[in-house]
């Protein structure tokens, strides 16, 4: 079986020769990125050239070719190590949870926020990957809700917590900051995880789901139970007061 069609499930079941693999592959391509994201910071600052140019100037035909390389260009490192620690978690988990199609979901994302920023942006240099973040983190937070999935949603509080203060990044607060970028990666995110809603991530329950199963089948038996013997005693007294009467006892009414 290739990776491309295992995901994770039960924990009895897991397949560990499997997992490795998964997990190295899911490091990969998050890792490639950086790495050039790296080299192309370390070359602007060692020679003294600067990429800007190769960024998102809006709705001018020499920004075009910034929906493909502004991800890759930041004005320091600041800039660059702020954006990289997001990217290779947000990439690693879109890559581990949703490997059959996350490539597709990934290039996506990245075109739509860029395009987006081209589109409606001021007209300036908009550089930097943190539009590609905004759109996984939105992506992430969004389909852990849809899904309702334990680990999706686990994964989603830990986004919201360990990054919430994106969620100011997406105002025009700062002149200096792309914010549209933020918020249109955001939107995209939002918008792409609407539509991959109904693809679902197989697994079985987890033991905790089961045992919950169980307290509940134990507690409708033992409400059974306790109607049964209701019933019973019930009867019983009805069974008896129609003895009292047959055999002529005095009832507390005064009966015959």
């Amino acid at each position: 079986m290739g990776i491309f069609k295992y995901y994770p499930s039960n924990p009895k079941k897991l397949d560990p020769e499997m997992e490795k693999r998964i997990f190295i592959h899911s490091l990969i391509f998050p890792a490639a990125f950086v790495f050039v994201f790296w080299i192309v910071e370390i070359i602007e600052q060692t020679l003294g050239v600067t990429f800007v140019r190769l960024g998102v100037y809006p709705l001018h035909v020499k920004g075009l070719p910034g929906i493909l390389f502004s991800p890759f260009i930041h004005s320091d490192f600041d800039h660059l190590i702020s954006n990289s620690i997001p990217f290779f978690i947000l990439m690693f988990m879109l890559i581990y949870f949703y490997r059959r199609i996350s490539y597709r979901i990934f290039i996506q994302l990245y075109l739509l926020a860029g395009l987006c920023v081209w589109l409606s942006g001021r007209e300036a240099w908009h550089i930097g990957a943190s539009g590609v973040v905004y759109a996984m983190a939105a992506f992430h937070f969004i389909s852990g809700i849809i899904r309702n999935d334990v680990r999706l949603l686990t994964l989603s509080v830990v986004v919201v917590f360990l990054y919430g203060g994106m969620v100011w990044g997406m105002f025009p607060i700062n002149p200096d900051v792309s914010w549209e970028g933020h918020l249109w990666g955001a939107v995209s995110g939002v918008a792409l995880a609407v539509y991959y809603r109904k693809y679902t991530i197989r697994r079985d329950k987890f033991d905790w789901e089961d045992e919950e199963e169980e307290d509940t089948e134990i507690d409708d038996e033992e409400s059974q139970f306790t109607v049964g013997e209701e019933n019973t005693d019930s009867q019983s007294s009805v069974e008896k007061k129609d003895d009292d009467k047959k055999w002529g006892d005095i009832s507390h009414t005064g009966e015959f």
